[in-house]
């Protein structure tokens, strides 16, 4: 019966979408402080900063199955600071991450406790701007330790949280997480709280804290409602992002998102708020992000090359042309 239900309102949300014209947000920058884009492929990329994405922030998020060992964790650790990082300067976007133990990963205590001894090492590298993306899933007493050690983490190293706000018991995993946070003398404003929705908003931001906004297809927010929600709300402390990864997602939320504001009569410095300067202000509590290395896209050179690997293949020219149907 819940699965029935599922698809019938997948499909129901099918037939009512509208096209948007991204022409309506064209010259447009964008931050989609929230991003897999380990899971995506270049073509993603290159749609993205096509759209007006000029930065990204990549959280570490789990992938899909449990990972089964320490070197696990170290090498995907590694390519978020290395070759996502490389892969994402290829199309023009600057790629920060946020490095941390996932709340679903942090139920196999024996592996957590390696990856807290790990977590130094990786924290202090270059383009790290923050700790995430933690918190809860199941809001078990496991989840809620690591969550704690590394709130201690993030104030020991000076770095903003990115909180994980569980898909079940929503409500109650977010105010407990807030509490938690402040209970640990974080200040608010270091803390993003992230997948809100209308049930959650009015408390994350009345308590000071950032309101992220994951725009995702048939489940969390969709870009209608987030409208309204900054209809009601404003852009104070409130940013939205795609966290698309290798599920059904749109890594062109913000920019879809920002057109359907648009659209919608929200005024430009609002959604200029919402979908590009609150990510930097927020994540640029870091001290690593410096809007001059993205505001300007530089001349890109496809054939350089990350550990002897380039993007290029087998003789391929960079940036082939888009819009041809011939494959040659």
């Amino acid at each position: 019966m819940c699965c029935n239900e599922n698809f019938q309102e997948r499909n129901l949300g099918e037939r009512n979408q509208s096209t948007l014209d991204l022409n309506d947000i064209s010259g447009m920058k964008f931050f989609d402080p929230h991003i897999h884009m380990t899971s995506r492929t270049t073509d993603d990329y290159q749609a993205m900063v096509d759209a007006g994405i000029v930065a990204i922030i990549e959280p570490a998020f789990w992938l899909g199955q449990p990972r089964t060992g320490i070197d696990s964790f170290t090498d995907y650790y590694s390519s978020l600071i290395g070759w996502e990082r490389f892969r994402s300067s290829q199309f023009g976007i600057k790629h920060y991450c946020t490095i941390g133990l996932n709340s679903r990963e942090a139920n196999n205590e024996q592996l957590a406790e390696q990856v807290m001894e790990l977590l130094p090492q990786f924290i202090f590298k270059e383009g790290v701007v923050g700790i995430g993306e933690i918190g809860f899933d199941d809001q078990t007493a496991a989840e809620e330790k690591y969550f704690r050690l590394q709130l201690e983490l993030a104030k020991e190293a000076g770095l903003p949280v990115q909180i994980h706000t569980p898909h079940r018991d929503k409500k109650k995993g977010t105010q407990r997480s807030m509490d938690i946070a402040i209970e640990h003398g974080l200040s608010p404003y270091s803390v993003i709280i992230d997948h809100n929705n209308e049930e959650t908003v009015k408390e994350v931001l009345d308590r000071g804290f950032w309101a992220a906004f994951t725009i995702y297809p048939f489940t969390k927010m969709g870009n209608e409602r987030m409208v309204e929600v900054v209809k009601q709300y404003g852009s104070e402390r409130i940013m939205i992002n795609s966290a698309a990864d290798w599920g059904i997602s749109d890594p062109l939320a913000v920019p879809k998102t920002a057109a359907l504001m648009k659209q919608s009569g929200i005024s430009l410095d609002d959604i200029e708020l919402v979908s590009y300067r609150n990510a930097i202000t927020a994540f640029g509590q870091s001290g690593q992000i410096d809007e001059r290395d993205f505001v300007t896209i530089k001349n890109i050179d496809q054939s350089q090359k990350f550990e002897s690997n380039s993007i290029l293949r087998g003789g391929q020219q960079p940036r082939i042309d888009k819009n041809s149907i011939i494959i040659t």
